[in-house]
């Protein structure tokens, strides 16, 4: 018998979530997000079939600046996350922190490159939603049941268990409630692990994204982390961005760790991580292939190139590795 969905009482998050009102700004971060991505790819930036069933399309028109920092930064974590997964054969697990209305996990099942396990965490309010449009579209529901053996999957209003993917409706700053609702899910600390944050940690206190990254690295023997995020933050821009951030309610909570380079590499080695890189997204859109620069700077015309290399150089992604000699996990760059 076909594995299906159960019908789920999609109940408001309000009702049983502890998320307090200041992350208000936070969980709005993940809706410009998704839309700066879904209007990138409407332009032609980067295929991705899936994000349409997720994110509306925005009537304004992203600057192409904004569009091609989003294109350097699905490239650089796409190119990590694949290494990765080639590195151990797909024999490991994902853990998306932060996830919001990410797509990879249909991405990679097309490229037949999904790992033992797939999971996403995020906010209850944001899983309530991806859940939603995951139950009303066939496109995204139907692989998901496909993988799945057993007749019924879980599904709730903040949870989605099945055999290859999970999402899970959970607060971050909250490790003890993480990992349960982990464990509930399967997850296995005994698999090589890559955790992935883009934009996470700089919103929680150095205190909390400390904890966090020590979490992972005493759970998991084998593990990678990309960490992608602001950096340079001491400069006039970036107080600037600062600035814009707090207008719209949003704190940059850990921001005092988003000095350089080196202080982003230096949180990693200090929460228990072996090894760790930090490269300023200029830097990675100048090694981008050539081919693929010049069919993207074709695609829109950028009146200041000056606004693009200062916007660049304020974020980076960052990788560290914990065990993993015997896979190479250390020779993994960007």
């Amino acid at each position: 018998m076909a594995a299906s969905l159960r019908e789920p009482p999609f109940i408001s998050s309000a009702s049983s979530s502890t998320c307090d009102t200041d992350d208000e700004g936070v969980r709005g971060t993940c809706e410009d997000a998704s839309l700066c991505k879904r209007f990138a790819v409407s332009v032609g930036y980067w295929h991705d079939p899936y994000i349409q069933h997720l994110v509306r399309l925005t009537k304004e028109r992203k600057a192409p600046e904004i569009n091609r920092g989003y294109f350097a930064r699905v490239h650089g974590v796409n190119q990590l996350l694949k290494a990765f997964l080639q590195k151990t054969k797909c024999h490991c697990q994902v853990l998306n922190l932060g996830a919001g209305m990410d797509t990879t996990f249909w991405k990679l099942k097309d490229e037949d490159l999904l790992p033992s396990k797939y999971f996403e965490i995020d906010f209850p309010m944001i899983v309530t939603r991806k859940l939603h449009n995951i139950k009303n579209k066939p496109l995204l529901s139907k692989p998901i049941v496909e993988l799945h053996s057993e007749d019924m999957l879980h599904m709730d209003g903040h949870t989605l268990d099945s055999k290859r993917y999970a999402i899970i409706g959970a607060d971050l700053r909250d490790l003890s409630e993480l990992e349960e609702k982990l464990k509930k899910c399967n997850m296995n600390t005994q698999l090589p692990t890559l955790l992935i944050t883009e934009c996470v940690l700089v919103y929680m206190t150095p205190e909390q994204s400390a904890n966090l990254l020590k979490w992972a690295s005493n759970t998991f023997e084998t593990a990678m982390l990309i960490n992608y995020e602001q950096v340079n933050m001491g400069d006039r821009f970036g107080q600037i961005m600062i600035e814009n951030l707090r207008r719209r309610q949003c704190d940059l909570a850990g921001v005092e760790t988003c000095k350089s380079l080196e202080s982003q590499k230096e949180r990693l080695l200090a929460n228990g991580w072996e090894t760790a890189c930090a490269v300023n997204m200029m830097e990675l859109y100048s090694r981008l292939p050539r081919a693929e620069v010049s069919r993207i700077e074709s695609l829109e015309f950028l009146d200041e190139m000056e606004l693009l290399e200062q916007l660049m150089q304020h974020y980076c992604l960052c990788w560290a590795t914990r065990g993993g000699q015997e896979l190479g996990l250390k020779e993994i760059s960007c």
